[in-house]
This record gives C-alpha cells, structure tokens and sequence, in this order.
C-alpha cells in the first residue's frame, strides 16, 4: 500500500488501538498537542532506546539531560532572540492565520524569508474562504514565560526551541569531567517546544515535541570525513529498524537555503504521504555542519573560553557536526513504514469473503508489546495456568494478557498493535505442558515447553 493511502489509517488506528491520543479531548482539545496512550508511550519510549543505545555504544559520544529553562542570555548567544521567526500572514476576511511561506510553496515557489524581503502577496488568497490577506510580518517562535513571583521583563526566561543549546553550554563541563579526548559527541533527549504558526500532519509538525540530538566536536580540518560517516551512519540506523529503503532518501540543502552558520547541510527525508508533491517526502533529521558558531558565539557572550588544544598545543575552537532528529517524526515513520492491510484476511481455513486485516509489522525491539498470554478460554484452570507463563515472562518483556473474544479475534488485535508473538495456552498444555507460539509475520506456530518459553524468546529477541 503506498504511504499517501496509508496516513489516515495510521491516524485512526493510533486513536482506536491506544497509541495517540488528541491533548484534552474532552474539552475540545488542544490544537496540534498530542498525548501518547499506553502503547505509544511504549513505542516512542522503544525508539528512544534504540537511538540511545546507538550513540551509548560509542566509545567517542557520552550523554546529557540539560534543562529546559536556560539563562536568556543564551538565546540571545544563538541567535533564536533575533532569528527564530516565521513569516507570519492573515486573512482579513476569516482571520485565519498562515505561514507566508508554505502558501507560496503550494504556487510553485520557494521563497527564504529569511534573507529576503518579503515578497509581493497581493496575488495569493486565503486558501479556506478566498479573502485577502494582509502583509508578511515575522512572527518569534520561542514559547515566553516567567521565573518567580513578578512577572517583568527581568524575570522572563523561553522554554527551549531547540535541546542543542545545552550541550553547548556543557562543553567543557563534559569534557573535562569524562575526560574525553578531540573528537568526541555529546547525545540528548528532550523537550522542545516552538509556538508555530501552522501545524499540519498529525505529529509531524506539533507545538510540544521531543528532539534526538547528538553535537560531535571535530578539529575543523577533519570534519568533512566525519561529516560523512555520520550521513552514513544515520540512515543505516533508520533502515536496521525496519523502514524501507525506497521511502528514504538526502536531499542536500542548496546554497540559497543554507542558515548563515553552516557550510553544508543534508536532511534525510522519509516518505511520509502527506501530499502528492514529490511523493509526500518531508524531513525526518537533518545532518549538519555548523563550523565553529555555536561554541564562538557562547564564548563571546558568556565570557568563558570554550577552546582546546590541537596536537601543536595551539588553542582552537571547536566545529560541530550535528545530527538532530525529531522522535514524533520517527515514531510517525515507524507507523507508517509498518502498516499492512491485507484484503481479504490472512487465514485460509475458509474461503468466505473476510474484512481486510491489519498488521503492523514493527521492528521487535520497538514494538509496544513483545507477547500476548491468550488462554484459549476463560476456564479455571486455564487461567491459572496462563498466569503462571505471564508471571514468568513479564520481568523480561512487556506483555499482554487478553482472555476476551474468539482466538482469532485475539489473534487480530495482537497483529494490529504489533505484537511478534502470541502465546495460546489450551486444554493440550493441562497435559503437556506446551504451549503454542504464533508468529505475527509468518503465522508459523511452535510448541515450546514452558520451562524452555524463556530461552526460546531469548534467541527470538536476541
């Protein structure tokens, strides 16, 4: 099925199966916030992990949690004071406000407001009622708040845009405290949160996000090497996890589009659906090369030298290849990428007309759920003996125990979530003391001793 067929599938089947849900729904919601139910607090929590394990088994890249509240002198350091706009247009009919920009682009044109005047609007409409709209005007993106009990420009401080300027700021206290030797990276997980203008695509683009980034600090004159290896790296990383080589692909940034700091940029772009234009491929990470600015500019404002020594003892400030991707987006990715629908069903025992079935075929180490405990019925005695396999696995494994329904049914719903395997325990096992493993891709069961489940799911998830 082709990912433009795909995405409204995605959207209902993480509402109906638990994944996703909108933020405060009963109250109306809240636009473009998104809450992450019980299996896609799993799923997103899985992806992190496999990011995280990624970059922890480098000897050459150690971790970072900074914090979201920064001294404002550090926006003003990177620039997001001055330059984290948008252009910002309204409709005077509707009121309804767009991104100058992405209306351009829908005509065909790629215009940089950002280095650009603003460019002549009177020949564009608002695209929901036709009415004109006003002039470009930038809008800051930074979300404002306010530390202590006055509320004054003194006390004023943004929740981060972006989770890289932490790791900047800690340079030095990283380096120095793991001792860690030129080059080396710094990885971080968190929060975001940038105040847009128009939010689009389920969690593609949401107001609320997480960011995966990692900051590699390089003597300028190897960096184009390590630049590579990263680019390279990165993609290897989406595709060992399941996503399929034909909805991936770089797209290298032109020179007009480039941000003023760096010298070379390269996005990987997934496939996500969303629109027929050159097959819906929007970024999932960027890969970029940001000299020396971020490290120059915080040492210019804080008045702390953040240099090192070369192997001369000549002091250098340090460049920065940066790998910085969304874990929503990835999340989203791994969605789409592992939706299946399979007309008619998948069982052959019959040949009667069947509703399509759907399964989502995720990578084991990030599905939700690793194995589902299915008594064949609601029988005493097989309970009990279901919730002594249960009880067996669940230290090592998330798992779910579903007695309700027909087999097949609890079969189905496995399938759709994603779950790689099933454990049925019948009248057989009362006997033998075997159960029946079913795989979610090839449908094939085994029978496995339940003293032997343990190292039977440890080669399976190996």
């Amino acid at each position: 099925m082709e990912n433009s067929r795909k995405i409204d599938k995605v959207v209902n089947l993480a509402k109906r199966r638990g994944f996703i849900f909108p933020s405060s729904e009963i109250y109306g919601g809240l636009n473009s916030i998104y809450d992450y139910g019980p299996l896609g607090v799993e799923l997103k929590k899985n992806v992190k992990k496999a990011w995280w394990d990624f970059m922890m088994a480098r000897k050459d890249v150690v971790g970072l949690d900074s914090a979201i509240l920064a001294h404002p002198r550090t926006w003003e350091a990177s620039g997001h004071l001055d330059g984290f706009t948008d252009p910002l247009i309204d409709c005077k009919k509707c009121k309804n406000r767009f991104r100058a920009d992405h209306l351009l682009e829908k005509k065909g044109l790629k215009p940089d407001f950002a280095k650009t005047k603003p460019m002549d609007m009177k020949d564009i409409k608002c695209p929901e009622c036709g009415g004109e709209l006003t002039d470009v005007r930038q809008f800051n993106l930074m979300f404002k708040t306010f530390m202590g009990p006055v509320e004054d420009s003194a006390s004023q401080l943004y929740l981060r845009p972006e989770t890289a300027q932490g790791i900047y700021t800690n340079f030095l206290n990283t380096k120095e405290s793991m001792r860690m030797k030129m080059p080396f990276g710094i990885a971080q997980i968190g929060k975001a949160f940038r105040n847009e203008i128009t939010t689009e695509n389920f969690i593609f683009r949401m107001r609320e996000f997480e960011q995966m980034e990692m900051q590699y600090f390089v003597h300028p004159d190897g960096k184009d090497d390590i630049f590579d290896t990263w680019k390279k790296l990165r993609k290897e990383w989406y595709l060992s996890l399941g996503l399929s080589k034909e909805n991936l692909r770089f797209r290298e940034h032109e020179p007009d589009e480039l941000v003023h700091y760096a010298s070379k940029a390269f996005d990987i772009e997934y496939n996500f659906g969303f629109s027929e234009s050159e097959a819906g491929f929007k970024e999932l990470e960027g890969i970029h090369d940001r000299g020396d600015w971020d490290l120059s500019r915080h040492q210019k404002f804080s008045g702390q030298k953040l240099i090192v020594k070369d192997d001369d003892n000549k002091d250098y400030t340090p460049h920065v290849v940066e790998t910085s991707g969304g874990v929503d987006r990835a999340t989203l990715a791994f969605l789409i990428d592992a939706y299946d629908e399979i007309e008619g069903g998948r069982t052959t025992t019959t040949k009667s007309v069947k509703d399509a079935e759907v399964v989502l075929r995720l990578d084991k180490r990030l599905a939700p759920i690793k194995i589902a405990v299915l008594p064949l019925s609601k029988k005493v005695e097989l309970s009990k003996k279901s919730n002594e396999v249960y009880d067996s696995l669940v230290s090592k494994y998330r798992i779910r125990y579903d007695e309700t329904g027909s087999i097949g049914k609890r079969y189905r719903r496995q399938d759709e979530i994603g779950t790689p395997y099933c454990v049925t325990i019948d009248f057989d096992t009362l006997e033998n003391n075997q159960v029946t493993v079913r795989d979610r891709d090839t449908m094939e069961q085994d029978h496995v001793v339940i003293e032997e489940l343990e190292s039977y799911f440890a080669e399976k998830f190996n």
